[in-house]
């Protein structure tokens, strides 16, 4: 095993745990694949992670620094003025804690729930109506200049902005509907690297809905609470692996009829649709309350 994947967390971590919270990421895996969700938050054992882009980390710790020293001055950034956006970066006492997705982030306690819901924002801006704009980064390398985002898989990027400015409202600020992302956009058209990137940066705009959110966190709570095991994703790779190679690890320990190199225990030779131990029962679906699809 790396020591970059660590698949057991500290059970004070796991759901009911007193260091669990339910982060953004954490809700958009659940409409993702409740069964992975609910076997990272439950019993505790989450997906191997992608490996970090530096680069991109490198982007947002930049535009962070740039966008504080517009915050400090009180000033519009000029990208704001070339899109005719009229809003600063929001000064306030909290950013720093807002920002910090890894332990803190804005968070709100559901009261239906009981679940503390928290995210970590990139930026946050002000217009002169006392709105807050929700800001997210992002870096990338596209030939095509970057001024919308309408593939299936950016719904997830969507999600998130809308996971943010209901957080803010939660916490009773005055939110407006439209988010940005504030891209940048690495070009190839340079006859040579020169030991830099030059980037096309952009403000796309889009105009949130969290009407979802409320019943979405209903669902996960139950979800939480259930001693079934839920139905994989219905286009989850993950699962699909799971039980592919369950599958094939029986078959080879079927048909060997020699000494057995298999070292796994037992039960990592059983399918991934398994009963819960608890249970002993396997649940059919959850509905996805957006798209009428199944997680």
């Amino acid at each position: 095993m790396s020591s970059f994947y660590k698949p057991n967390r500290r059970p004070d971590y796991n759901y009911g745990g007193p260091k669990w919270t339910l982060s953004r990421s954490k809700i958009d895996l659940f409409m993702e694949c409740a069964r992975c969700f609910y076997i990272d938050n439950k019993l505790g054992t989450a997906r191997p992670p992608g490996f970090p882009f530096n680069l991109n980390s490198a982007v947002d710790a930049l535009l962070k620094k740039e966008l504080d020293a517009h915050r400090e001055q009180g000033s519009q950034h000029p990208l704001a003025k070339e899109f005719g956006l009229d809003a600063i970066p929001l000064k306030h006492e909290k950013m720093d804690e807002w920002r910090n997705a890894l332990s803190q982030g804005v968070k709100y306690v559901h009261p239906a729930t009981g679940l503390t819901v928290r995210g970590g924002v990139d930026d946050i801006w002000i217009n002169p109506q006392g709105e807050l704009i929700v800001i997210d980064y992002k870096a990338t390398s596209k030939d095509a200049r970057i001024e919308s985002l309408d593939e299936d898989w950016h719904r997830g990027y969507k999600r998130q902005l809308e996971i943010y400015q209901w957080l803010l409202r939660m916490n009773g600020f005055k939110v407006s509907d439209m988010g940005y992302w504030f891209y940048a956009n690495a070009t190839k058209n340079r006859d040579s690297f020169d030991a830099r990137l030059d980037f096309e940066m952009t403000l796309v705009p889009y105009k949130g809905s969290t009407d979802w959110v409320e019943e979405v966190l209903l669902k996960l709570k139950a979800c939480l609470d259930s001693d079934v095991l839920p139905s994989p994703g219905e286009n989850c790779d993950y699962c699909t692996y799971r039980e592919t190679v369950g599958r094939a690890l029986q078959k080879f320990a079927s048909a060997n009829t020699g000494p057995q190199p298999i070292t796994s225990k037992p039960d990592a030779l059983e399918e991934a649709r398994v009963p819960t131990k608890a249970s002993g029962k396997v649940a059919t679906s959850y509905e996805n309350p957006t798209t009428n699809t199944l997680f």
